[in-house]
């Protein structure tokens, strides 16, 4: 099957064990992950040769983040090492009413440090028909945003689909770049773009006609984010896909969870799923990108077969901790099936 190369930062997670606050805690679980580094695992978990390009420091750090991408079956030679740190980010993990908190520690990582010209793009894309990044990259820095541009331009060239999620963080974006002339000019070149309302408002200004998604709670209308796809159409003509997933937050335990995809004439509509007891919703969206992405090339002429696979692939997500999707083909298209027992296999 054809290969896929990710691009963006894997970072050290600390959290505090079980739902303890971090005012509470006197010890970390560690896991290592990232937007894109979740994608790589979850496409090779499904058999797709995946492979990850990002910049390490050449320390013991450095390589545990390295063992825990090989260990996936993640393909590394083209990760740089070089740089004095790996990014961190603390997780304190919400339940019921009391949401989840995130804080970053990644100022000048390896990954931040990153410059132009630093990644042989032309030799990395020679075996390559997809190449994915995320908003989170540009986010980063100036010159990881240089890295990535330099990137989708090389890929576009060659010919390689270009893939991305939007994922707007608040908390990112501190270094002064100009987001929405930045993240406009990257998302020119990709044919397929996942992101939800909230990317489209804060990267574009692109809102839902006449609808208040702040009023909208956990019934989440799929029809009413018709109007976005065809916004972001409209602004991005290379795009031959336009995807949103649909979550619904009854609490920080409990969430409703589906997704819509629009090819600019039809457009499908996953189910809905209900997922009860989250075990960690961390890498949601990046577990429903690696399904996307496995959906649309093991079903090239079957949108809602690749669609209902990502939704399944990450609704399974939430039950596992951590951030990637350790989850099987087999495993998903069971539930895809109807099957949610949970029952034992024995």
């Amino acid at each position: 099957m054809s290969q896929v190369v990710t691009f963006g930062e894997i970072m050290l997670r600390l959290s505090p064990p079980e739902f303890l606050r971090f005012s509470q805690t006197n010890q970390f679980d560690v896991v290592y992950g990232g937007g894109e580094s979740n994608v790589a695992v979850s496409l090779a978990n499904y058999g797709v040769a995946s492979s990850f390009v990002s910049r390490l420091p050449l320390n013991d750090i450095g390589d545990c983040a390295l063992m825990e991408m090989r260990k996936r079956g993640v393909n590394t030679q083209h990760i740089l090492r070089g740089g004095d740190r790996l990014g961190i980010y603390f997780l304190e993990t919400g339940a019921v009413s009391r949401g989840s908190k995130v804080i970053y520690d990644r100022a000048n990582s390896a990954m931040a440090e990153i410059q132009l010209g630093m990644i042989d793009w032309k030799t990395i894309f020679k075996n390559t028909s997809w190449f994915h990044w995320t908003g989170i990259t540009p986010a980063i820095s100036q010159g990881a945003a240089d890295a990535c541009l330099e990137a989708v331009k090389i890929a576009s060239e060659m010919g390689v689909t270009v893939s991305t999620d939007l994922n707007y963080r608040a908390k990112l974006w501190n270094y002064g770049g100009n987001r929405e002339a930045i993240m406009s000019e990257l998302t020119s070149y990709c044919d397929i773009i996942l992101g939800n309302e909230e990317d489209a408002e804060k990267h574009f200004g692109i809102q839902p006609e006449g609808l208040d998604i702040t009023k909208q709670g956990h019934e989440v209308k799929a029809e009413a984010f018709l109007s976005v796809c065809k916004q972001m159409m409209k602004k991005f003509p290379k795009a031959k896909k336009v995807i949103t997933t649909l979550r619904g937050s009854l609490s920080a335990s409990h969430n409703t969870w589906a997704g819509v995809l629009y090819d600019g004439s039809t457009m499908y509509e996953s189910p809905q799923y209900q997922i009860t007891h989250i075990v960690d919703r961390v890498g949601g969206g990046d577990s429903f990108m690696g399904g996307l992405i496995y959906g649309l090339i093991a079903f090239p002429d079957d949108d809602q077969q690749a669609l209902n696979f990502a939704v399944a692939a990450s609704c399974l997500k939430h039950t596992i901790k951590g951030d990637a999707n350790l989850v099987s083909v087999e495993e998903v298209k069971k539930l895809m099936s109807g099957d949610a027992s949970g029952r034992v296999a024995r």
